[in-house]
Order: C-alpha cells, then sequence, then structure tokens
C-alpha cells in the first residue's frame, strides 16, 4: 500500500510539473506570435495608449508630437499605438475638407502620406473629437 502512494505521489508530480512546464511554453509562444504581428515603421506620429480617452487634448498629446513641420515633397507616418481604433482625417472635427482620410486604422496599423504642396493641414481623429494635430509644409 505504501509503494501505491508513493507511485501516485511521483506520478501526480510529474504530471503538475508537465503542466506547469508546458504552459510556460505556450504562454512564451504566444507572446512571440504577437510581435511578429507588430510591424515596426520609421513613425513620425503616433497615437499613445488611452488617447482614446477624452484629457489628451489638454497637454497635446493625443497625437505625438501634434505638430509637425516638413518640407514640400516629403512623408509623414502615422501609427496608431492605442488599443482603439483611431483615424487622421484632414480638416476639423466640425469641418472636414476631404483632402486625405486614413480610414480606421487598427491598433499598430499605420498611415503615411506625402506631401507635395506648402501649408497648414489641419488633422482629427473621426472617432474621438478631441484628438487633432496639425502638418505645417515649407
Amino acid at each position: 500500500m505504501k509503494k501505491l502512494i508513493i507511485i501516485a505521489s511521483v506520478t501526480i508530480s510529474v504530471i503538475i510539473f508537465a503542466l506547469i512546464f508546458s504552459l510556460q511554453d505556450t504562454k512564451t509562444n504566444q507572446i512571440d506570435e504577437s510581435k511578429n504581428q507588430i510591424e515596426v515603421y520609421d513613425v513620425d506620429i503616433f497615437m499613445p495608449t488611452k488617447s482614446s480617452r477624452p484629457g489628451c487634448e489638454e497637454s497635446n498629446l493625443c497625437y505625438i508630437p501634434s505638430l509637425v513641420e516638413i518640407n514640400a515633397g516629403d512623408s509623414v507616418t502615422w501609427q496608431n499605438q492605442d488599443v482603439a481604433f483611431h483615424s487622421v482625417t484632414s480638416g476639423t472635427y466640425e469641418n472636414p475638407d476631404g483632402l486625405f482620410d486614413s480610414g480606421h486604422l487598427d491598433p499598430y496599423q499605420s498611415f503615411t502620406l506625402t506631401f507635395d504642396n506648402t501649408g497648414e493641414y489641419d488633422y482629427f481623429c473621426t472617432l474621438h473629437p478631441w484628438m487633432s494635430g496639425k502638418v505645417q509644409v515649407k
């Protein structure tokens, strides 16, 4: 009877350790797979975590940076680093001007636009009206 209890204890311990190690491997693989899905871009402007919540406009941190100065012919790349959808849409929330629109950007999705003409280009997020920024093209 004593041998049976010892064998059962050892068997249960081995099963528990095997489960613990298999769960750790699965967790590591899931993390690695999620990293492989995030594409890395040369980002000029990003939408930070929690920018989908009101308040980031108070410190101009909805798009970082909120103002970018470039030369005519240069491109700007925006990346959504938030967990919510966002957009980069020209104009203001009250008056979109139709010059450009990224559509809804999923988390870690990017949008790049080349500015050929000089001027000031306001933009905003169609989903979060407090989010706004500007591109100045010289």
